[in-house]
């Protein structure tokens, strides 16, 4: 059975977005970093997901709303995300990544003990690198244990994930490590 693909496009001041969804929920994100013409993610969604028509409920929603979110908005995602294809360890990393409040941070290890599995840090980095759905499940809140920005996969690396932070209130040191919340 073929699943259906649909996509959405936004704008932000950093860029142009775009998102694509299954009747499932939304299944991937593309940030608006990379200085990308609407044109060019629309073209680049055509070429990784060929045949996605043009915006179903859940493109459209979470488009919206990540737009809102770039805007500086506090938003509480509401679509559903299509998971199909991650592992068992995926999901639950996930989801605990869901979990995370905005404008907090967490490390590596912390989700890896979350999870019931101390000791899979590098198994929660091999997670986020697979996050197709940055933002959504927001893998830019998961940092070093002291803090450091590392491990950032999305258009603009570090500068993307420290500048994701940013908008979300996170403060950082001198050094340019995230501070920890209580």
């Amino acid at each position: 059975m073929m699943c259906l693909l649909n996509q959405g496009i936004f704008s932000t001041r950093f860029g142009t977005g775009g998102v694509v969804a299954s009747a499932q929920g939304v299944t991937a994100v593309m940030l608006p970093f990379g200085n990308r013409t609407q044109q060019e993610v629309i073209a680049e969604i055509a070429r990784r997901y060929p045949g996605a028509g043009s915006g179903n409920l859940y493109s459209a929603s979470a488009a919206e709303e990540l737009e809102a979110y770039f805007a500086g908005e506090r938003v509480r995602f509401s679509c559903p995300l299509d998971l199909a294809g991650c592992t068992p360890f995926q999901k639950a990393v996930y989801e605990r990544v869901a979990g995370i409040a905005y404008g907090r941070v967490c490390s590596y290890g912390q989700v890896a003990g979350f999870i019931g599995r101390p000791g899979a840090a590098r198994g929660v980095g091999s997670a986020m690198a697979a996050n197709r759905l940055p933002v959504l499940i927001p893998c830019h809140r998961v940092v070093a244990a002291d803090g450091a920005m590392v491990g950032y996969s999305a258009p603009g690396g570090i500068a993307s994930k420290m500048l994701l932070l940013d908008i979300e209130g996170v403060q950082f040191t001198s050094s340019g490590r995230a501070v920890f919340s209580e």
